[in-house]
């Protein structure tokens, strides 16, 4: 099927990649429907998703704050290395359990890690 013979095709650009979508009509149960609504929904839950994670490295971050107030009111270095590797060895294991690349999930946490330190070192 090609755009130029079929009439109920149409291509539009997903604006979250940039590439070519080609949506087409269907009739569903004498409901016509076509492909985009079904890309408008993933979108709307992609959008509802990233709200949700910002939510939570807001907590995190909120939380990552506590533990620097304590310690530093406890005199304890910004850095603690076995802490670090904790987190690390527990992103794995989490990105196996839900099958996301592990890369992709500790590269995230080393860069929260990473950010809540130099935070910790401006506040000191």
């Amino acid at each position: 099927m090609t755009p130029d013979t079929d009439a109920n095709a149409d291509t539009d650009t997903d604006a979250d990649t940039d590439t070519a979508v080609n949506t087409e009509s269907k009739v569903d149960g004498g409901i016509v429907t076509t492909e985009s609504d079904s890309l408008e929904s993933l979108r709307k839950e992609i959008k509802s998703i990233d709200r949700e994670l910002v939510e939570l490295i807001a907590r995190r971050t909120y939380v990552a704050d506590s533990i620097a107030q304590v310690k530093s009111e406890q005199g304890l270095p910004t850095t603690d290395e076995g802490q670090e590797a904790r987190v690390m060895e527990r992103a794995g294991i989490n990105a196996e359990q839900f099958d996301v690349d592990a890369n992709l999930v500790k590269a995230v946490f080393r860069l929260l890690i990473e950010l809540n330190k130099v935070e910790q070192r401006q506040n000191r």
